[in-house]
């Protein structure tokens, strides 16, 4: 006898496949656009030599795998209007995280394309931070107030969810924002961000589906094969790049995902590249701004961060980088599957 889910799984992948072509056949028209309204990427000068050659590559490119994920999600609710079981009601709180934080992302592009703050900058840390906290905050509110209830935890080894009531609000917070920055972060190299975000959503639409969340594991496949449509495109040397409209709404989903699968202490191995930038950057600040207090200069820990800068400075190539780490959250993402399953 079949199991009664794989018709359900069947159709999660093909939503996957679904809108990775959604996505191929809408990124040449956009890419074109792109670049004939001048929306190029402004590289700073900190960065590598290497990387100034990509400046003017086309930006906003998250663009290319938001559109057919919210296309798709917002049909397939619209289906269920009709009376059919097409797509589960929660996906709406997964299409307004991803929505709103691609536009909070769009116009952090925007600005910086024009040079509002200056070459390069985009919207003041503490401008965007406020809109981070406002948006983690409704989710985390509709979390725990609406039906159903998510304030469930997974902790390996325990087979049961514990049950952490209020605390789901502030944890949401707190997740939502610090992935979406870490996945901002992350995107400094040609489908990195892209491919370890597409590793994590994945792994992430497999644990939704052995919990029998269907429709959560739908909406993770949708987004992966929307994320293999951007690899297309950008694959070294990219045509363009995802910009904070992406790395943003990936982010900030990814970790809503994580809350609503219950598996959100599992983020920082299954997301293990997302947390090593993330710490990379915490630790070099630290431990420049403890040196000039104690030596009356700051050293560095890295020769550069986030991570892949220091990597690229010891001597690894653009592409070495990015397939090393590829790999290592291939690998993570596996064990974290399988403490999801202990």
């Amino acid at each position: 006898m079949g199991n009664p889910l794989e018709p359900r799984m069947a159709y999660a992948l093909t939503l996957g496949a679904v809108s990775f072509l959604f996505a191929v056949v809408w990124g040449y028209p956009l890419i074109g656009y792109l670049r004939r309204k001048g929306i190029g990427k402004q590289i700073r000068i900190d960065q590598p030599g290497s990387h100034q050659l990509k400046t003017g590559t086309p930006t906003m490119g998250g663009m290319l795998f938001v559109v057919p994920v919210l296309v798709i999600t917002g049909l397939l609710n619209i289906v269920n209007l009709l009376g059919m079981d097409a797509i589960g009601q929660s996906t709406l709180l997964l299409f307004f995280c991803l929505g709103s934080h691609a536009l909070l992302g769009a116009v952090d592009d925007w600005q910086g394309i024009k040079g509002i703050r200056g070459k390069g900058e985009g919207m003041s840390p503490r401008m965007k931070s406020a809109f981070q906290l406002i948006f983690a905050t409704t989710i985390g509110l509709v979390l725990y107030f609406g039906p159903p209830e998510w304030d469930y935890v997974g902790v390996p080894r325990f087979a049961d969810f514990f049950r952490i009531g209020p605390l789901i609000i502030p944890a949401t917070i707190a997740v939502i924002v610090s992935t979406s920055n870490a996945v901002n972060l992350t995107d400094g190299l040609d489908s990195l961000a892209g491919s370890t975000s597409l590793v994590a959503f994945a792994c992430y639409g497999t644990i939704a589906y052995l919990q029998d969340q269907v429709y959560l594991a739908a909406f993770c496949f949708t987004l992966a094969g929307a994320l293999m449509g951007f690899l297309w495109y950008n694959a070294y040397p990219a045509q363009l790049f995802m910009g904070d409209t992406g790395s943003l709404a990936l982010g900030a989903t990814l970790g809503l995902v994580s809350i609503m699968t219950g598996q959100w202490l599992l983020l920082p191995i299954i997301g293990l590249v997302f947390a090593a930038e993330t710490l990379s950057v915490l630790l070099q600040v630290s431990y420049f701004k403890l040196t000039k207090r104690m030596y009356g200069e700051g050293r560095r820990l890295f020769k550069m961060a986030p991570l892949h800068h220091h990597f690229e400075l010891v001597g690894w190539s653009e592409m070495q980088v990015k397939e090393r780490l590829f790999i290592a959250s291939v690998l993570a993402g596996m064990l974290g599957v399988a403490l999801a399953l202990i």
